[in-house]
């Protein structure tokens, strides 16, 4: 297996190398399990962050990153988009997503008793990584929707292109990659 070794949040991490396709590869970024890596990231978005009321991200991956930047700040609720409704939400809004890291679309939901909670907030959206950019569309879709303002966008890694755009804030650049491990 190829690994593409990078510093994150000031730790060395080797992040293996996974086909999206047979021309394009890129690099597995997955905090769960790391409780290192998830409060140096967390730390440091947080010293980046704009003042909001609520943090919101996307199940499942950017749970851990959005639990501890919110324990750190010392927030006593952050919002999560969900991959399906469950049986105790009071309702749901939803918006499709298409993500690099899924073969298939998806969709998005928000419980409408988070939605109101929203509602006039400012609302900080956060994810590990930002490639194609279409799962934080898809939150702030959910966001405008359920009257919230959204203040900022931040990431751990911006994979590809997304290190070119000016909405977002990020971490770390995550490279493409050819099937033999170099950059695209």
């Amino acid at each position: 297996m190829l690994y593409h070794n990078m510093k994150i949040a000031g730790l060395d991490r080797a992040l293996p190398l996974c086909p999206v396709n047979e021309n394009l590869y890129i690099g597995a970024f997955v905090m769960f399990g790391d409780t290192e890596l998830t409060t140096a990231c967390a730390k440091e978005l947080l010293k980046r962050a704009p003042e909001y009321d609520y943090l919101i991200t996307a199940e499942a991956k950017g749970i851990p990153l959005c639990h501890e930047m919110a324990r750190l700040n010392g927030d006593s609720y952050y919002l999560l988009a969900r991959k399906a409704p469950k049986l105790y939400m009071t309702g749901v809004l939803e918006v499709n997503v298409r993500s690099i890291t899924t073969a298939a679309e998806q969709k998005l939901f928000l419980d409408t008793a988070d939605a109101e909670k929203m509602k006039g907030k400012r609302i900080l959206i956060v994810d590990d990584v930002i490639s194609t950019g279409e799962s934080l569309r898809a939150i702030e879709q959910l966001v405008n929707e359920a009257g919230g303002i959204t203040v900022g966008k931040m990431t751990v890694l911006a994979e590809g292109d997304a290190k070119n755009r000016d909405d977002i804030v990020f971490l770390e650049e995550l490279p493409l990659f050819k099937p033999d491990g170099s950059v695209l």
